[in-house]
């Protein structure tokens, strides 16, 4: 199956990072190379630094920017970028871009364990390795399993779902993506399973977990944030609520300064603003996306920009 994958807010994407063409850019999920190859191409003598942990993900992105000089493809995960561009030899980038949705091939290659329309063996990680799903519906306590499908899904039939996976499983493993959305839809109400897809909370919760996404998008908000030069952009498109929270939440915070209670007449802390919101509320998709590619429709861009470094002056 060809790795394909729709670039969600292209365009907005390549606004914001406002490319210029003697530039060095990192895309942290490179997937198909859509929103890569767009930044390539407008590059000159510039740079692009693509990474995607997805072992399928690198060898097409690579395929895709072979044509490009100024582009290279590693594999990692995207918490990583500081790193690599340690190793690389880089200090300071013009902008980065996180395109945080799971791709369409992830959706639709069966094999890969990620959808509940397809049975198939439970997987859901993104770089083939490590825990897997079927992993952690059969060894995580009901405990662990209704947290986080409470807390990644905020699915409020949580600790039903958890109980009647560890009820199935005693009696034999739970193998398949179909056995398990079976599970979910059997330990809700009648009301709740005519809602739309009554698994879809579930399994997002399980992929989050899974591949570790929420904790490494709160490591690279920091870390990438701060390996970029002043005027440098950073653009994020979120796909759900938790994450969007966690940009939006971050992202004021480097554009605010400031800390100090508000009944303070003046400032005494002296933090002075890193960045600048291009995006006082997020880009969504247009009506001519979303008829395009229903996936778009949850689909959140975030931009901030940084500032040149505050130093305060010599005595």
């Amino acid at each position: 199956m060809e790795f394909e994958h729709f670039s969600v807010l292209l365009q907005e994407c390549i606004e914001g990072l406002s490319i210029r063409p003697e530039g060095i850019y990192v895309d942290g999920t490179a997937g198909g190379a859509g929103h890569s190859k767009e930044i390539a191409r407008r590059l000159t003598t510039g740079r692009l630094i693509a990474l995607d942990k997805d072992p399928d993900a690198v060898r097409t992105a690579s395929e895709r920017l072979s044509c490009y000089p100024g582009a290279q493809v590693v594999q990692t995960d995207f918490a990583e970028i500081s790193a690599v561009l340690d190793r690389l030899g880089v200090g300071q980038v013009d902008g980065i871009l996180l395109d945080l949705g799971v791709s369409s091939y992830q959706l639709d290659n069966a094999e890969r364990g990620f959808s509940y329309h397809q049975d198939a063996p439970l997987d859901m990680r993104m770089s083939r390795e490590g825990l897997s799903a079927r992993d952690l519906v059969n060894t995580w306590s009901p405990e662990d399993m209704a947290r986080i499908i409470r807390e990644f899904g905020e699915e409020k039939y949580a600790w039903s779902i958890a109980k009647n996976i560890a009820k199935a499983r005693a009696e034999a493993p739970v193998e398949t993506t179909g056995q398990l959305a079976d599970i979910i839809r059997s330990s809700m109400p009648f009301s709740a399973r005519r809602d739309g897809n009554p698994a879809n909370k579930t399994f997002q919760a399980i992929r989050i977990a899974v591949n570790g996404e929420l904790d490494s998008l709160s490591r690279v908000l920091d870390s990438a944030f701060d390996r970029l030069a002043p005027g440098g952009r950073f653009c994020i498109i979120t796909f759900h609520s938790l994450e969007d929270r966690m940009v939006k939440q971050k992202f004021a915070g480097f554009a605010k300064g400031c800390t100090c209670p508000p009944d303070f007449p003046v400032c005494v802390c002296g933090k002075k603003p890193r960045g600048k919101l291009i995006t006082k509320k997020p880009v969504e998709p247009g009506e001519e996306e979303l008829a395009q590619n229903r996936r778009s429709r949850s689909a959140k861009l975030r931009v901030i920009e940084k500032l040149q470094e505050y130093r305060a002056p010599d005595v």
